[in-house]
């Protein structure tokens, strides 16, 4: 249907292309959405492990059956899965080795002995172990499945067997967390509470790690097992990067799997002629790990409230506003003893803790607004300036006095403690805060605290 769309028939979209896609989609999204609880959890290494302990059940799976297509492969991933986690957990318990080693240990181990496996089924048969490793996504149109006729008219008479049954265990990863949603948020953020509440935190531990192990074999098909740590991890801490709800985190996951699918294949067979090899195509499993990994910085860098770029903008806006209210809270302490004082810009910079180029944008600020005015290269507080900086200073003598009453040491002491203090008091509590000491008159160095212009 895509390859028919003019959009697609101008780039050459080849109905190959679309099933390649709707494979690619449906593996990451049902990676993806596991892969929320693995983030979570902080059990991002488990995927990892997992994803490569699996090859001895698949290999063992093959020897027996001589089917890679059978059921029998993802009951030897489901039966090695739940190993490695038992495994990890007594190597953890009794070897009294940190979590991460042991998961280094069970699963190297376990995939060495899978390569040995595999190396040994591979010899006159099909079963590769670069495609193991690396996936065959490329080749999912050559191995369709008849559909029955009655959804002929919807997907057409065939699709790729990858993708019924990258659907079907999508569907089942689907049903898994939407029958135990309240269950596994309670075991992801709270497992003592919800041991103690009478949900096994363990068997939905072991729930989990069967269904990461057998989605894992399935996308074996996609994307091998290396790039499916990609899909695992990387858009679920993608999604973690821009919300902190976990139903909204589990959609986002899969949208994010999904646009990584489809931008790497679309960058697997277009920018190797952009960047002038012809008409060549890369791969598209890696394609899809470098898609996901590039929508991981993108968020890094943007996400609305834990993005570098977000927090550097918070960072400079908090910076300036303390830099302003250092100003006027200086402008005001000189005044206070020599009234009608002037300072020029350059002897703030000794006394005002801010860069320079924060201090030149404060004041800047400080004058269109109109709480400073600049008159013969000095700076002067204006009327609503001094009402400002009253607050301000007032708050820095209450929390003076309040920390000499109530917090030992040197007087002297509590000085920079209430210079932080002041920038984080609001009117409410600067009134309980003077409540609580009686509205004293003075503070400890015996400096006149400004009365509240505006009593309520």
């Amino acid at each position: 249907m895509l390859a028919a769309t003019p959009l697609f028939q101008a780039t050459g979209w080849k109905p190959i292309d679309t099933d390649i896609v709707v494979v690619g989609i449906l593996a990451s999204m049902a990676c993806a959405v596991l892969g929320v609880f693995l983030v979570l959890r902080r059990m991002s290494m488990m995927g990892d492990a997992l994803s490569h302990a699996v090859l001895p059940g698949l290999a063992a799976a093959f020897l027996i059956t001589a089917d890679r297509t059978g059921v029998a492969m993802l009951l030897g991933a489901a039966i090695v899965g739940i190993g490695t986690a038992l495994l990890t957990q007594l190597v953890h318990s009794y070897g009294k080795v940190e979590e991460g080693a042991a998961m280094g240990v069970v699963f190297t181990v376990l995939f060495a002995l899978g390569l040995v496996l595999i190396v040994v089924a591979a010899h006159g048969t099909d079963l590769d172990p670069d495609c193991v490793l690396h996936g065959y996504i490329e080749t999912v149109a050559l191995d369709h499945v008849a559909l029955p006729a009655a959804l002929a008219p919807l997907l057409g008479p065939s699709v790729p067997r990858a993708a019924l049954t990258t659907g079907t265990l999508l569907l089942v990863n689907l049903l898994f967390i939407g029958l135990l949603y309240k269950e596994l948020k309670l075991c992801t953020f709270d497992a003592p509470l919800a041991t103690a509440l009478g949900f096994s935190s363990q068997l939905l531990h072991y729930l989990l790690m069967t269904l990461v192990a057998m989605t894992t074999v399935v996308a074996f098909e996609a994307v091998g097992s290396i790039l499916v740590i990609a899909m695992l991890i990387v858009p679920a801490a993608t999604a973690r990067l821009l919300t902190d709800r976990l139903s909204v985190m589990l959609v986002l996951s899969m949208a994010l799997g999904a646009a990584a699918a489809l931008l790497g294949h679309a960058g697997a067979i277009t920018l190797p002629s952009w960047l002038g090899f012809g008409d060549f195509s890369t791969s598209t499993s890696g394609m899809m790990g470098v898609a996901a990994g590039a929508l991981f910085v993108v968020a890094l860098f943007c996400a609305p409230r834990q993005g570098l770029l977000t927090r550097a903008w918070h960072q400079t806006r908090l910076a300036l506003r303390v830099a302003r209210e250092d100003v006027i809270g200086r402008l005001y302490r000189l005044e206070e003893n020599n009234p009608g004082t002037a300072v020029a810009l350059r002897q703030l910079r000794g006394t005002v803790q801010s860069p320079s180029l924060i201090l030149r944008l404060a004041v800047r600020g400080l004058r269109r607004e109109g709480l400073v005015r600049l008159g013969d290269g000095q700076l002067l507080l204006t009327a609503a300036g001094q009402e400002a900086a009253r607050e301000l200073v007032r708050s820095h003598r209450l929390w003076e006095t309040y920390l000499d009453q109530h917090v030992w040491g040197p007087a002297d002491h509590g000085h920079d403690s209430a210079e932080q203090l002041e920038h984080v008091t609001d009117p409410a509590l600067q009134r309980r805060l003077a409540a609580s000491l009686g509205h004293p008159d003075s503070d400890p160095h015996g400096k006149s605290i400004p009365t509240q212009p505006n009593p309520p």
